[in-house]
């Protein structure tokens, strides 16, 4: 940059640019700062361009740019018709920017059934999927892993899902399954047992009602009571394939207190709950109660405990090691190969995706697809 002193004695400066050869679409920017001369200067001239493109471009003009504050005219009128046109036809904008549903949402009705102990994760994620899918709905009915089943079977509809905790057997062969989840299981006790770690021998003699009191294991000075599932309950016949390797017997009580019929006999006392709530319920309010649940539901109580079982608690590394037993298969059953644009094929993937799977997470079950065997949904010992 040259100083040079024009007519009126003042300093100017003069940038002076080499000359450059560019292409077309090419650009030949220059940023000057300007800065006044001094103190009594009060304005400091226009800058003066004077350069020329070579060939006659424009006629050899060169265009100069400036910084410009404030909005733009075109600005402040595209606005203004914006709001003109918002509020003469307010439904219109709102139709226009409402946005369309997921590719794979799909309309209809389902009825689910079947385990109460994945209940929680159905109603889930069912609520979920009908907010992003408004035209789904959905009748969630959980009364057992076997009563699913077997309304399923009745219905021979593809507009009803059941889960199934565990496999449906040689039952049905209409029924196809598709592994979801692996869930684990507890047993639960009442706070004041003084009971939390129980080896697999001790459980089966306390099912068997070989244990009478929980002092006898070093527990407290509490008659045990047990508590059942019905008979055609998943997480009961899991309980007793997985732990027990033996069937229950009957209850012979109705309130998980007295048997009913006062005086009579001297088995431990024994009551039967039909879901898994009521089960915990009742173990909850009952003093030497034991009972059984699925981890999650049993997890966010704070009424009951959870028992070990030989020093493993319940998770996922423990019964994939084969050092806790109490696990099973969560299976979604359909009667037969459900449409691709149902929406019972559509909550389907819906539970293996990534809302699904978070959600089953969320539960302390987790999805078949994080298991070394996806298609078994199981342990690998």
């Amino acid at each position: 940059m040259d100083n040079i002193v024009d007519s009126d004695g003042r300093n100017v400066g003069v940038i002076q640019l080499p000359k450059v050869p560019l292409n077309q679409g090419q650009h030949y920017k220059v940023l000057a700062v300007l800065d006044r001369a001094g103190p009594k200067v009060k304005k400091c001239p226009d800058p003066e361009v004077i350069a020329g493109i070579k060939g006659g471009v424009r006629n050899g003009a060169i265009r100069e740019t400036k910084s410009r504050t404030g909005i733009p005219r075109w600005l402040t009128v595209l606005v203004y018709l914006l709001v003109s046109v918002a509020l003469a036809e307010p439904f219109v904008i709102g139709l226009a920017t409402q946005d369309p549903p997921p590719l794979d949402c799909a309309s209809g009705s389902l009825t689910v059934t079947g385990s109460t102990a994945f209940a929680p994760v159905v109603r889930e994620a069912a609520d979920s999927y009908g907010r992003t899918c408004p035209g789904a709905k959905f009748t969630i009915e959980m009364s057992g892993s076997t009563d699913g089943l077997e309304r399923l079977n009745e219905a021979k509809s593809g507009d009803v899902l059941a889960f199934s905790d565990g496999v449906k057997g040689d039952r049905s062969p209409q029924l196809l399954p598709r592994p979801i989840a692996f869930l684990l299981f507890t047993i639960v006790i009442h706070p004041d047992a003084g009971v939390r770690d129980l080896t697999a021998a001790q459980v089966r003699d306390v099912f068997a009602g070989r244990v009478r009191n929980w002092k006898e294991l070093g527990g407290a000075d509490q008659q045990v009571r047990i508590v059942d599932r019905e008979a055609l309950s998943g997480t009961r016949t899991t309980f007793e394939q997985q732990v027990l390797d033996a069937i229950e017997p009957g209850e012979n009580s109705n309130d998980c207190v007295e048997r009913r019929r006062p005086g009579t006999g001297a088995d431990v006392i024994r009551c039967r709950r039909n879901d898994t709530e009521s089960l915990l319920d009742a173990v909850a309010a009952t003093p030497g109660a034991i009972g059984y649940s699925e981890l999650g539901a049993a997890a966010k109580r704070a009424d009951v405990r959870t028992v070990w079982i030989d020093g493993q608690q319940a998770s996922v590394q423990g019964a994939d090691h084969g050092v806790y037993p109490f696990w099973q298969t969560e299976y979604a059953y359909t009667y037969g190969e459900p449409k691709a644009d149902s929406l019972a094929a559509s909550f389907l993937r819906y539970l293996t995706n990534q809302v699904g799977a978070d959600i089953v997470r969320s539960h302390g079950d987790r999805p078949c697809a994080e298991l070394a065997n996806p298609v078994l949904c199981r342990p690998q010992t």
